[in-house]
C-alpha cells in the first residue's frame, strides 16, 4: 500500500478480547492503527466488548467467535483471516482459565476484607476460596495448553505470510519452572533443545494421569502454593513458545507475565491495572522486525523462564 504510515495495515488476532487484560490489548493495538480480530467464546459478549471500542471511536476492530478448546473453532477463525486479509501480523494467546472452583459467595465483601492486605496475602486468601478438582486441572491444561497451541497452529501459515509475524503468550510468573519440585522435569522442560511437542503433549497427559493419582508430589510436579494445573499449562506453554521460536526464526514468539493485575480471575484485587497489566504484550505486539524471540518477560523486563 503505497504511502502507508503506521501500523494501518497490520492486522491482530486476541484471544480472549472481551474483558480484562485482552480488551484492553484490543483497545491499545486499535488505537496504534492496528486492525484487530476480538475474539471471544461467547458472541454476545464479544460483540458487546466490539461496540464498547466502537464507542470509543475505534472502528477498526471486528469480532469474530472463538472457543480455544475446539480446534474446528481455530480452523474457522484461519479461514476467515485467510479470507479477508490473506496474511497475520500479531497474534496475541490471552484466553485462559485458572483451573479452580471459586468458593468466594460475595466477590465485593471479599474485596472489602483484603483491602490493604500485602499481594502475597492476598494471593493466600484467595486460595482458602478455592478448590481444584481434577475435572477442573483436565480442563485447564485442554484450554490453556492445547488449545493455545491449536490456534497457533491453525494461524501459523497466516503469520507466516507476514513481513513481520509476532505471536505474544500471555503467560504467568506461575509457570517458571522453580514452582515444579522434581529438578528432572525442570531439566527436560528447560532443555529447548531436545524437547518437542510431542514431548510436550505427554508430559501433559502424564500430569493429568499423577494429578488423578495423586502422585504430583514424587514426580516432581508443583504442589505447593496452589493453582497446579494453571502452573503446569503455563510452564507448557512457555516451552512450547520456545520451541516455536527455535523451529520458526522469521517469527518473533514471547511470553509475558503480566503480574497480578485486576481482573475477573484476581477477583479484581490485583494491584495492576488492567492498562499497567498490558504494557508488556504491548511491548512485544508492536516491536519492530528483528527484536527478541524465545523469551519471557516479567511485566516490560527480560527475565529467565527458570
Amino acid at each position: 500500500m503505497e504511502g502507508n504510515t503506521g501500523n494501518q495495515s497490520e492486522v491482530a488476532v486476541v484471544t480472549g478480547g472481551n474483558r480484562g487484560i485482552g480488551l484492553e490489548i484490543c483497545k491499545q493495538l486499535a488505537s496504534n492503527g492496528v486492525t484487530v480480530l476480538l475474539t471471544a467464546r461467547e458472541e454476545n459478549r464479544g460483540a458487546e466488548a466490539v461496540s464498547i471500542l466502537g464507542s470509543l471511536g475505534l472502528s477498526n476492530v471486528l469480532f469474530h467467535q472463538l472457543d480455544i478448546s475446539d480446534p474446528s473453532s481455530a480452523l474457522r477463525l484461519a479461514d476467515f483471516v485467510k479470507e479477508k486479509f490473506g496474511k497475520l501480523d500479531i497474534l496475541v494467546n490471552n484466553a485462559a482459565i485458572a483451573g479452580t472452583i471459586s468458593e468466594i459467595g460475595n466477590p465485593e465483601t471479599f474485596r472489602q476484607e483484603v483491602k490493604g492486605m500485602e499481594l502475597v496475602e492476598k494471593i493466600g486468601r484467595i486460595r482458602e476460596h478455592i478448590r481444584e478438582p481434577y475435572i477442573q486441572a483436565e480442563e485447564c491444561l485442554r484450554t490453556n495448553y492445547h488449545g493455545t497451541k491449536a490456534v497457533t497452529k491453525a494461524l501459523l501459515p497466516l503469520l507466516h505470510s507476514s513481513s513481520h509475524g509476532r505471536i505474544v503468550n500471555i503467560s504467568s510468573r506461575f509457570g517458571l519452572l522453580r514452582f515444579f519440585n522434581g529438578e528432572e522435569l525442570k531439566q527436560e522442560l528447560n532443555d529447548i533443545d531436545k524437547l518437542s511437542g510431542q514431548r510436550l503433549d505427554e508430559l501433559s497427559e502424564l500430569f493429568l494421569r499423577d494429578f488423578k493419582d495423586a502422585q504430583l508430589e514424587s514426580r516432581g510436579w508443583p504442589t505447593e502454593g496452589g493453582f497446579i494445573a494453571y502452573k503446569v499449562s503455563k510452564a507448557l506453554l512457555n516451552a512450547y513458545s520456545r520451541i516455536l521460536a527455535k523451529e520458526h526464526p522469521s517469527l518473533c514468539v514471547n511470553c509475558v507475565h503480566p503480574g497480578f493485575v485486576q481482573t475477573d480471575m484476581s477477583f479484581q484485587v490485583g494491584d495492576l491495572t488492567v492498562e499497567e497489566g498490558a504494557r508488556g504484550a504491548l511491548m512485544m505486539a508492536l516491536a519492530p522486525k528483528g527484536g527478541m524471540t524465545g523469551g519471557f518477560l516479567d511485566r516490560t523486563e527480560v527475565a529467565p523462564f527458570m
